[in-house]
């Protein structure tokens, strides 16, 4: 097994015991909660730990069929990963300061605070070029390996 499948499916079973994990927190606010529900950033937390688990698991078929160099497929599995986390840990900061229901409307919050306005931007399009980037390359190397194989 290459490293970057070893990476891939390490990363499935963090995101995957993430998504179980916040799925207990919301259910708690759900069980103490008068209309049965729970704080967004929460919810959000959940369902995108459970999707980018098996976000994780493509990817790592992905690098297994892919014919590029073990370096770029590391490369790019780290990249399309790091931002998956960045994005559930920062759902799961606003789901624990419950300072926002919605990250994108201005002026950005951070608890009490407030974010210079550029920076939102920027890690948002750091993040689109991380995930994109990295799974066209892993998908591209699949799609290379099995149909030239």
């Amino acid at each position: 097994m290459s490293l970057a499948e070893k990476i891939c499916l390490s990363a499935a079973f963090l995101f995957f015991m993430t998504g179980l994990l916040t799925g207990i927190w919301k259910y708690r606010h759900m069980a103490r909660s008068e209309d049965a529900s729970s704080p967004t950033y929460v919810d959000i937390a959940h369902r995108s730990s459970l999707l980018y688990s098996f976000a994780a698991l493509l990817l790592a078929a992905f690098s297994a069929h892919s014919v590029f160099a073990g370096w770029v497929n590391v490369v790019a599995a780290v990249s399309a990963l790091t931002f998956f986390a960045f994005a559930i840990g920062t759902y799961i900061v606003h789901g624990l300061l419950q300072d926002t229901d919605n990250q994108l409307r201005r002026p950005h919050r951070l608890g009490k605070r407030l974010l210079p306005p550029w920076m939102t931007g920027v890690f948002m399009m750091l993040l689109i070029l991380g995930e994109v980037g990295g799974s066209l390359v892993l998908g591209m190397g699949a799609m290379l390996g099995i149909w030239q194989g």
